[in-house]
C-alpha cells in the first residue's frame, strides 16, 4: 500500500537544495519507521506533498535505490524492499557491532549537554511506552531519537553516517513489527536496556553502554525472528 498519511505531515522543501532535502525527508520516513517493507511511493504524490516538481524527488529516490534502501519493483513501482529473516539477522549483527562501538565512545566522550539530551529522550520514550494506549509510531520515533542522541555523542561524524544508513534499512522493519505486535512496548525489554544505556553513559562506562545497546538490538531482533512471520508479512504487496 502507499503510505499517504506519512507524506501528509511533511514540511514544504527549501528550493535551494531540493534534491538533498528530498533525500533527507525520505530518509527520515524510512529511519523513523513511518514506512514499512512493501510500502509503495509515488513520485508525483511525493513531489506534491513536498511542494516541488517531480525531478528532485526522482533524483532523491534514485540515490536511495542505488543505496539499496528503496527498490524498483515490477511495473517500475518504487517501494521499500522486502526483507527476509537471514538478511534481517545480518543487519542486526552489523548494528550490534557498529552501534555498540558508538555507544562506548559516547560514554567516554559525552558532554553534559549531550547527556541531558539523552536523559530527556529516554524519559519521553519511557512515558510513551508506559502509557495505557501508547502511540506506536511516536514510540518508534522516540526510540530512534534516543539511539541517535547516544550515537551523536561519539565524536565521529563518519561513524554516525554509517549508522544512519543502517537505520534506513532497519527502521521500516521495526515499524512493521510494532504495528503488528504493540505488546512489545509493554513487555519492557527496550525500557530496561535504554535505562541501562543511560546509566552507563552517565557513569562513563563504555563497555556497559556497548553491552546495553547490543542487548537492546539483539532482544528486538530475537523477538521479531521468533514470530516466524518476517518473510510472509514482508512479502505482502
Amino acid at each position: 500500500m502507499e503510505s499517504l498519511a506519512a507524506l501528509a505531515d511533511l514540511p514544504q522543501l527549501d528550493r535551494r537544495t531540493l534534491t538533498d532535502t528530498a533525500y533527507a525527508a525520505l530518509a527520515d520516513l524510512l529511519a523513523s519507521g513511518r514506512l514499512a517493507p512493501g510500502d509503495k511511493l509515488s513520485l508525483r504524490r511525493s513531489a506534491a506533498a513536498f511542494g516541488v516538481s517531480v525531478m528532485p524527488v526522482r533524483e532523491a529516490v534514485s540515490r536511495l535505490v542505488a543505496e539499496g534502501v528503496l527498490e524498483v519493483a515490477p511495473a517500475r513501482i518504487i517501494r521499500v524492499p522486502i526483507m527476509g529473516a537471514e538478511a534481517f539477522w545480518c543487519l542486526a549483527e552489523t548494528r550490534i557491532a557498529v552501534e555498540g562501538f558508538a555507544a562506548a565512545r559516547a560514554a567516554d566522550r559525552r558532554t553534559e549537554a549531550e547527556l541531558d539530551t539523552i536523559r530527556q529522550v529516554e524519559t519521553a520514550f519511557r512515558a510513551e511506552a508506559e502509557s495505557r494506549e501508547p502511540d506506536r509510531i511516536r514510540a518508534v520515533q522516540l526510540n530512534r531519537d534516543l539511539h541517535f542522541a547516544i550515537y551523536g555523542a561519539c565524536g565521529l561524524p563518519p561513524l554516525l553516517e554509517i549508522i544512519g544508513r543502517l537505520w534506513l534499512k532497519a527502521g521500516p522493519v521495526i515499524n512493521l513489527d510494532l504495528r503488528a505486535c504493540p505488546e512489545r512496548l509493554h513487555q519492557g525489554f527496550a525500557l530496561k536496556r535504554h535505562a541501562e544505556a543511560r546509566a552507563a553513559i552517565e557513569a562513563r562506562d563504555g563497555p556497559a553502554a556497548a553491552a546495553a545497546i547490543a542487548a537492546d538490538i539483539r532482544a528486538a531482533a530475537d523477538f521479531i525472528l521468533s514470530r516466524g512471520t518476517l518473510r510472509e508479512e514482508h512479502g505482502k504487496d
